[in-house]
């Protein structure tokens, strides 16, 4: 796996969780989803990603784009 696909194995994993969440326990749960909406929004512009960060100290590879 390299740090692209795990970002998106991360972010898929917690949208996933919080709409489980919020279909079984709390509606309150479907922040965590705008949260993280809005964080790959400004992960695109400005390119700080604290996924990123803690997939490459886990030693994940990284390539140039997706394949």
């Amino acid at each position: 796996m390299t740090v692209e696909r795990g970002i998106l194995f991360v972010v898929g994993a917690l949208v996933l969780a919080s709409v489980l969440l919020a279909v079984y326990s709390n509606l309150a749960w479907l922040w965590l989803t705008g949260i993280l909406g809005a964080h790959l929004m400004q992960a695109a512009f400005t390119g700080f990603c604290p996924v990123v960060m803690t997939l490459k100290k886990l030693g994940l590879p990284q390539r140039a784009g997706f394949s």
